[in-house]
């Protein structure tokens, strides 16, 4: 069997309508589901070099996307350490579902957490200023300010495909930034 190979440029065209579809039935919520899409596909990006080849690119992605999306309701439903998780899923290739427990609390942090996290705010906010400069200004309104995907598309004059577009390569470029600059 000859090992598969990744393509990550071609990720956005080939795998994100299949794995919007995916997502949306799952989180019911298409901001959320263009988030945890955009997040998958810059996981893959950062464990491109852990991929093993013995499965397909778009299996590989959803493996990555279940996780993410666990993750999603992980944050959601925090309880101080305790929270119970359990997600349906459907796919050609699984179905069953998933009992994530004590879950982990994140809004505990000690000193140190809290120092790193702020030393990787600035190290973002630093990214920021190095990558294009629209990609850069629509990244910060959505992502940072929260504005709705319909006010940043009238205000640019894009559709909803493009802004997903423009902020996956926003993250994208962000995450290469991160890499060469803060993740030493």
């Amino acid at each position: 069997m000859s090992k598969v190979m990744l393509h990550p440029e071609t990720w956005v065209d080939r795998y994100s309508d299949y794995l919007y579809n995916y997502t949306i039935v799952r989180v019911n919520d298409h901001e959320v589901a263009q988030d945890i899409i955009s997040d998958t596909f810059l996981a893959g990006l950062k464990s491109k070099d852990n991929f093993k080849g013995e499965a397909t690119e778009r299996t590989w992605l959803i493996s990555i996307l279940k996780r993410k999306i666990i993750d999603h309701y992980r944050k959601i439903n925090s309880n101080k350490g305790k929270a119970e998780v359990r997600i349906n899923y459907n796919d050609t290739d699984n179905e069953g579902d998933w009992l994530e427990e004590q879950v982990e609390d994140f809004s505990e942090m000690n000193a140190q957490e809290s120092m790193e996290n702020e030393e990787l705010g600035l190290a973002i906010l630093g990214c920021l200023e190095s990558i294009n400069e629209k990609q850069a200004e629509i990244f910060k309104l959505k992502t940072i300010d929260g504005v709705d995907t319909e006010t940043i598309c009238n205000e640019y004059n894009i559709t909803p495909s493009n802004l997903w577009v423009i902020i996956h390569r926003a993250r994208k470029a962000l995450a290469d930034c991160l890499e060469s600059n803060w993740f030493k």
